[in-house]
């Protein structure tokens, strides 16, 4: 009894000490992407936003097809940049406190997916930002509780679902100067992440 009760305990002692450590690389992490964002809007803000014109998603331009990697660390103007921080560094790090190497490949596929389909559906427009990136995190959030079946993913969906429900307004193409076309495929690109890098049950030694 005492020997199962102390095994308990360091299981659980040892799940606590990697959820911290998670948790700290996932906030050293989303300061670090930010800190590059607003290193890289100061140097546009100065260079009078040439960096968007070269480096962003120009759609169904092949020389546009540069911006799907660097498009999303981009912004047009600090007003820009300051709405997609906070969203940014809360699902961020909420998608990468459950481990650093699946939020690497999550980010990976979200930007890959999420900048082909703009660039597909975004004739002649130039788009920049960080919002797929905002909206990618949010459906690898949501998503990833779903495929995992794991509680506490889902219960952190749920309360992802709840507070920040209101941005799938942004998914709507009727307001100017947003890129609905961004913020969805950023949203098929989480949801596909989280299908992507799904837990995977152990193989039966009898199968």
């Amino acid at each position: 009894m005492s020997d199962h009760s102390g095994s308990r305990f360091d299981s659980a002692r040892r799940g606590a000490g990697t959820f911290l450590s998670n948790a700290l690389s996932a906030i050293v992490i989303m300061v670090g992407v930010l800190a590059v964002m607003w290193g890289v809007e100061v140097v546009d803000y100065l260079d009078d936003g040439a960096l968007d014109r070269e480096f962003g998603i120009v759609g169904l331009n092949p020389d546009g097809l540069v911006g799907i990697l660097f498009a999303p660390f981009l912004h047009v103007g600090f007003g820009h940049l300051m709405a997609n921080s906070l969203p940014l560094l809360v699902l961020g790090f909420l998608a990468a406190v459950r481990g650093v190497r699946k939020f690497l490949w999550a980010s990976l596929i979200i930007i890959l997916i999420g900048g082909l389909g703009t660039w597909l559906t975004s004739p002649g427009v130039i788009t920049v930002g960080a919002s797929g990136l905002v909206f990618g995190y949010f459906g690898f959030v949501l998503a990833r509780g779903l495929f995992d079946r794991r509680l506490v993913d889902i219960l952190i969906g749920i309360g992802v679902a709840v507070a920040y429900y209101s941005i799938l307004w942004g998914l709507l193409p009727n307001q100017q100067g947003i890129s609905w076309q961004g913020h969805l495929f950023g949203l098929i690109g989480g949801v596909a992440a989280a299908w992507a890098l799904r837990r995977r049950p152990a193989a039966s030694p009898y199968a």
